[in-house]
Order: structure tokens, then sequence, then C-alpha cells
């Protein structure tokens, strides 16, 4: 089966999705909340001409619209107080915060950063997972496609260079094992979702 078929009509045209570990179906079946409000926040996402031609600094509209969205709905940014025990001495682990958590499920979105982002965000569900604390990590990013079909016609290719966070960047870490035994989805924003809204 399709992991588009556990989605809405039409995400197929929006978004690229690929999830490791039945991630899907453990979201279907236990997290069904959370799944629910991600298909909500996505299917009314559109990614806007003004969002990505106007600069903002600072967080990219794009990010600050899909936080908001789910922070309205009960997300919240959240870091861990991890730490490890030896010899009975208690030695802090701090995790790097998660942009969106609710329950058990974690949510980064990477839109325009360096790679070296992904690297983090995966080896944070890495460690969150091992520790129990989470079930699924979730990653939002975009597709590679919309160098080549949105940026380079308007002119902004070089803002969201080969270096930045894009799927295909991000596959590799992942099937090199970077996030380990935590299952991962991953949605990616594709060309189908672009408004001239200019």
């Amino acid at each position: 089966m399709s992991v588009y078929n556990y989605f809405p009509n039409g995400f197929q045209n929006k978004y690229e999705i690929i999830e490791w570990g039945h991630a899907v179906a453990i979201l279907k079946n236990e997290f069904q909340e959370q799944i629910t409000d991600m298909t909500d926040v996505l299917s009314s996402f559109e990614l806007r001409k003004s969002s990505i031609t106007q600069g903002g600094g600072g967080k990219s509209k794009v990010s600050g619209y899909l936080d908001s969205q789910l922070y309205s709905k009960g997300w919240e940014e959240k870091s861990f107080n991890t730490s490890i025990i030896i010899d009975e001495e208690s030695h802090q682990t701090p995790t790097h915060k998660v942009d969106c958590v609710k329950g058990r499920i974690a949510l980064d979105i990477e839109w325009n950063n360096k790679t070296e982002f992904y690297d983090r965000d995966l080896n944070n569900f890495r460690l969150l997972h091992n520790l129990r604390a989470i079930s699924v990590g979730v990653i939002i990013t975009r597709s590679t496609e919309l160098q080549q079909d949105i940026f380079k016609p308007l002119g902004i290719a070089s803002k969201y260079g080969a270096s930045t966070t894009h799927l295909n960047k991000l596959i590799p870490k992942i099937e090199g094992g970077g996030a380990g035994g935590c299952p991962l989805l991953v949605i990616a924003v594709k060309s189908g979702s672009y408004i001239d809204d200019c």
C-alpha cells in the first residue's frame, strides 16, 4: 500500500512523503491526534511566492507558519533534560531543542538551513528514541525539485543553495543510519504547493 493512501487526496501533488520503520502505521494507530494535526496544517499550507522571495531575517516565513499552526494545536518547542549515570555520578546530556513536540512525537522543520542541521535532528531523534522519550521523529523539509521548478525561474536559486537542506541531502543521512532505530516520517514540500500571490 502506498504511504499516500494514509493522507488526504491531493497530498501526492503537494508533498513527497517517505517513511522508515513503519512511522505512518505507528502514527495512525497510536497517535491519531498528532497525525491529524499535521495533516490539517499541511492541507492548508501554501508555498507562497511572497514567503520565499521577501527577506525577513531569522526564521523563514515557511518555518514560522508551520510552527505557529502546530503551536496553536498544542505542540511546543521542547528541550529534553537527559543524563547518564556512571558509577553513581550523574552526567547531564541535554538534547538540542526540537521545534515541535506533542506527546511522544517530535517534529523538526528544516527549510533552508545548512545540511548539518539534518545530522543534529537525526542524532536527537536517535537518542530520544533510545531513551524511550519519543516514538516517531518527523522532518518537514523541501523537495529538491523546487530548485529547478520554482527557485531558478524566480531568480532566487542562490538563496537556496545545493548545500542547504533539501530532500536529496537528507535521504543518504537516514539510509546511513543517522537516526538509528527511530521510526521516521519525512514530508518534503513539492512544486504543487506553490502559489504566486504577488
